[in-house]
């Protein structure tokens, strides 16, 4: 897809300035709640399942909002989209800064969700729209830059934050979105898809699938799950048999695309186990606390930060499965490297982490270009809305699956020789594992896309029209 030639060309770069600081606080709100649920808890006298809404009930929103949007992109312009979502996240921080009760916080934080939904959308469509495929790594490449420093920022400034102050003054932070909303509004063209129709009972079945399968597998509950599977069943009726279905069916006939979401779907759960597993070991095995937790993985998020663009121009300038690859080695030698450390002190984590989180950034670019290069331009808003829910998904599964296998405890099983302490076991296993799950999926990759030209084989895979 070309840019759109009544924009100046410019435009582009200034509005991937503006999206980075946008990510930066969005990955932000994101993640700073994390921090604080233990005060949070003792504070209401919350159980942990109770607390755990704080950010299920915000992850479960986000989710089915950023597919949403990105359906919408086909009907209205991403500049009153942005307008009402920006809004929307400063009317619910607001409400958040009032509060007095925990309900009143859930609330509070399902709004923010609604408004902050519209961000990755955003970050997905702007670099298309905006950008010929040529240098279109680049710009993913400059979003990723935005999402590794409010990574590595949310832990450190929550911390600080709730220390100094209260964890509620953390509800301010994303105001500071509003300030972007002029520049936006100046940058941002008024181009929209030509879609006139949206079908609001699909997506209502498909927000009730997402809501029901996240909640069983953060919560747990057969109940979930079978809800989940019914509504399921009910979404894919209604988009075969409905006139102007909320997910045209054709999109998955597009082999290109649907192998992609496959892979990546695996990838990003395998990527998205760091975050989440790294804190429970230094916690565990080190009895760290979560603001040093924080500075062990700052490191890794600033470099990350820096080297983003870089990936980027990997992408355009040597192909996709040359910068997929790279973000393969990165994570496989990252894993091995965790999987050997693990129970030694925390430098060795905090060297180790480097590998595995720029391999992280460098694989999310180089999955992001070769979707959106499989998708026509009718189908770039919902194809990539999906992409990014099923992310949030991965990212559901990755955690509650490890979270299980941390449930069970050590175990006496050592997979790797290098590994001497009996207590990091299971983390030195899982690690192992992971590295071994990365090399079979860029494995599947290649075959996918890695015929071709070597310059763009992933656009070569998406030449083909529906």
């Amino acid at each position: 897809m070309q840019t759109n030639s009544s924009i100046p060309s410019n435009n582009g770069e200034r509005l991937m300035r503006i999206l980075v600081f946008t990510l930066i606080i969005s990955v932000m709100n994101g993640t700073m709640f994390n921090v604080v649920l233990p005060v949070i808890s003792r504070q209401f006298q919350l159980s942990p399942s109770q607390v755990s809404w704080m950010v299920s009930g915000y992850l479960i929103v986000y989710a089915i909002g950023t597919v949403t949007f990105g359906k919408l992109t086909d009907k209205y312009s991403l500049k009153k989209l942005l307008t009402f979502g920006l809004i929307f996240l400063a009317a619910g921080s607001v409400f958040g800064i009032v509060s007095t009760q925990y309900w009143m916080m859930i609330v509070a934080r399902l709004l923010q969700a609604v408004g902050a939904s519209v961000i990755p959308a955003l970050a997905m469509i702007i670099p298309i729209r905006y950008f010929s495929p040529e240098k279109r790594g680049r710009a993913l490449g400059t979003s990723a830059i935005g999402v590794a420093l409010g990574s590595a920022l949310g832990p450190i400034i929550a911390g600080f934050v709730s220390t100094v102050w209260s964890w509620q003054v953390l509800f301010v932070i994303p105001l500071l979105a509003l300030f972007t909303l002029p520049f936006y509004r100046k940058y941002l063209g008024d181009e929209k898809g030509s879609d006139s129709k949206i079908d609001f009972t699909g997506g209502i079945l498909l927000a009730g699938t997402v809501a029901a399968l996240l909640l069983a597998l953060t919560n747990g509950g057969l109940g979930y799950a079978v809800s989940g599977l019914i509504l399921l069943m009910l979404f894919i009726l209604r988009v075969r048999y409905a006139a102007h279905p909320f997910i045209d069916p054709l999109v998955f006939r597009n082999k290109a695309y649907t192998s992609g979401l496959a892979i990546a779907f695996v990838l990003t759960a395998i990527s998205f186990s760091t975050p989440f597993i790294t804190p429970q070991l230094l916690a565990q095995l080190n009895e760290l606390s979560p603001a040093v937790i924080g500075l062990i993985m700052l490191p890794s998020a600033l470099i990350t930060a820096y080297m983003g663009r870089k990936g980027g121009k990997l992408a355009d300038e040597k192909g996709n499965p040359f910068l997929l690859t790279t973000a393969a080695v990165l994570l496989i030698f990252g894993f091995i490297c965790l999987s050997s450390v693990a129970g030694m002190a925390p430098v060795f984590i905090a060297v180790s982490l480097i590998f595995t989180v720029l391999g992280q950034s460098f694989m999310q670019i180089a999955l992001s270009n070769t979707i959106s290069r499989t998708l026509s331009k009718e189908q770039i808003g919902i194809g990539m809305g999906l992409f990014s829910m099923l992310n949030f998904i991965a990212a559901a599964v990755s955690t509650a699956a490890i979270g299980k296998i941390l449930d069970f405890g050590t175990t006496t099983v050592r997979l790797n020789p290098i590994s001497r302490n009996g207590a990091a076991y299971v983390y030195s296993n899982i690690f192992l594992i992971l590295a071994l799950l990365v090399a079979v999926m860029a494995t599947l990759y290649f075959v996918q896309f890695g015929r071709g030209s070597k310059k763009d084989p992933a656009e070569r895979a998406g030449t083909a029209r529906l």
